[in-house]
């Protein structure tokens, strides 16, 4: 039976580092200014880790992380924050590996 091991995170939308912003103009061409807080600015942590085997099962935009890591889903207005729950196959040891 596969057995999978799971990683939350919160991945920030910010393309205002010079570096995230040229990978995305690489990436994306036609794309004429690039917004502070584009979506497109994830696809590098994104990739990353898909790089380690982790597969996205799960994006949701949160309102806002507190302090504690709390996590406040309601309460309209904008966001650059990211819950994502991504999954990989757990590696077996041992004769049922």
């Amino acid at each position: 039976m596969e057995q999978w091991e799971y990683l939350t995170t919160i991945i920030r939308a910010d393309a205002g580092n010079k570096d995230v912003q040229e990978q995305i103009k690489r990436r994306w061409p036609n794309l004429k200014r690039v917004p502070r807080y584009a979506p497109e600015a994830m696809t590098r942590q994104l990739d990353d880790l898909g790089a380690q085997g982790w597969e996205l099962v799960s994006m949701e935009p949160v309102r806002r992380v507190g302090r504690k890591g709390d996590i406040l889903f309601g309460d309209p207005g904008w966001s650059n924050a990211y819950f994502c729950v991504l999954k990989r196959r757990k590696q077996l040891t041992g004769p049922q590996g």
